[in-house]
């Protein structure tokens, strides 16, 4: 190893790229191409080949046998398990090249199982994780726990559930209103009736309902495997009920993060502006109802979440 290179390569590793940063480690049989970028105090391990159009942020561990093809990126902080495969050409052919490879991108923070396939073109986002042997199809929300081929969204990291419907279904909740760990975020016990003719759930706006609302709407015929929501509002108060079935809801104020299994239409969850929420695990059944304080404004959603995290930090 030269005296002037601030990284280290293995005497049984062929490093071409010079772009490397400092700190980083490439160990025996790693092979890199010329034009690869590799940020600080990365690890690469036995076993990996890095292509040219390839850019690798600060501290990102690429575990043995990882093969990284051109047109992908990998930001800061990511960990790429053993024998996990990326592509990049959608409709390969021997020795027929497509103009350009579309873009696959690895967010900050997001880990990668061993034996996971990673499809072309799509973005892992911020902190996401990728399970063992998952097949990734489409491209994956941040803090997504994603699993199954092809992948599907089972959890959310750093994320505390919370189910009140189910196990209060008939009998009030301990508190009207109880707080969540989320900024602002509150579950609130919405009045019942029952006799031999039935049920009755009833609320009322401004009191169990803590605004007056402008808009509806219902979601319902949603297949299991697709996540709704993913967005925050800048002036937006919603307030969320599942009429039927079993909706859940992630509620984050970029600091907490907390699930709410949504399962009685006794039980509403209140959405204050600047919360980032998420609604997933549709049962077959299930009917959400939203109210919202304003009609709808396009400029009013913030729909990617390192936007949000700006704001909320700003």
């Amino acid at each position: 190893m030269s005296e002037q290179r601030e990284y280290f390569v293995h005497s049984h590793a062929l490093c071409e790229s010079s772009d490397i940063g400092k700190g980083t480690r490439i160990w025996a049989f790693a092979h890199v191409l010329p034009q690869a970028k590799i940020g600080s105090e990365c690890n690469v391990c036995d076993n990996v080949f890095i292509e040219n159009d390839v850019v690798i942020g600060d501290r990102v561990t690429l575990k043995c046998g990882v093969q990284v093809w051109d047109g992908i990126t990998i930001e800061d902080d990511v960990f790429v398990g053993p024998n996990v495969t990326f592509t990049n050409d959608i409709f390969p052919r021997s020795k027929q090249y497509p103009a350009a490879f579309t873009r696959t991108i690895i967010r900050k923070g997001a880990s990668l199982g061993a034996n996971s396939t990673i499809l072309p073109g799509i973005v892992i986002n911020m902190n996401a994780m990728v399970g063992a042997g998952a097949v990734v199809t489409r491209s994956v929300p941040p803090n997504a726990i994603v699993v199954g081929n092809p992948a599907k969204i089972i959890g959310y990291v750093d994320t505390k559930e919370t189910t009140l419907g189910s196990e209060n279904h008939g009998k009030p909740l301990p508190e009207e209103v109880s707080a969540t760990s989320v900024n602002g975020v509150t579950l609130h016990s919405l009045k019942e009736v029952t006799d031999i003719r039935g049920r009755l759930s009833a609320g009322e706006f401004e009191r169990s309902v803590p605004f007056k609302p402008l808009r509806y709407f219902l979601v319902y015929d949603v297949p299991t495997a697709e996540t709704r929501g993913e967005h925050a509002h800048l002036n937006c108060h919603q307030f969320l009920v599942a009429v039927k079935g079993v909706v859940h809801v992630v509620a984050d104020d970029g600091v907490n993060r907390e699930e709410i299994v949504l399962d009685s239409a006794t039980v509403g969850i209140y959405l204050p502006p600047m919360t980032w929420s998420i609604q997933y695990r549709y049962s077959a059944d299930a009917m959400l109802m939203v109210f919202a304080s304003d009609y709808y404004d396009a400029d009013d959603y913030i729909r990617d979440y390192d936007e949000f995290i700006g704001l909320v930090r700003g």
